[in-house]
């Protein structure tokens, strides 16, 4: 797999994770009362309170994973860019050194 394919495919993970995570804080959200005006919300039915207390913290905790993820995969691509620049510089100082070195040779006269 290439690198923006790579790269494409972590994104749509954050989004999807961050996609899950608003729409799971917006239906387990307690109902608030807008303006005194409306009459007071009913409360959530919750089944499992516990269990819905854990969703945003685990649900955060794989958002940030990913998000950490990306980065170190963009902090990945950049260090190659620069060793395969190190490398090319790195070639062009061998053949730089190379030719002085044939210069020098051919500067002595045989006696």
């Amino acid at each position: 797999m290439d690198i923006i394919s790579q790269l494409q495919e972590q994104v749509n993970s954050i989004a999807s994770l961050t996609f899950n995570t608003f729409g799971t804080l917006q239906r387990d959200a307690p109902p608030v009362r807008l303006s005194p005006n409306y009459p007071e919300p009913p409360p959530n039915p919750t089944e499992d309170s516990a269990n819905f207390a854990d969703q945003p913290k685990l649900m955060s905790a794989a958002l940030v994973k990913a998000a950490k993820q990306a980065e170190n995969d963009a902090v990945g691509q950049e260090l190659q860019k620069q060793l395969e620049a190190a490398e090319k510089e790195l070639k062009q100082v061998q053949e730089l050194f190379s030719q002085a070195a044939d210069n020098c040779l051919n500067l002595k006269k045989p006696d």
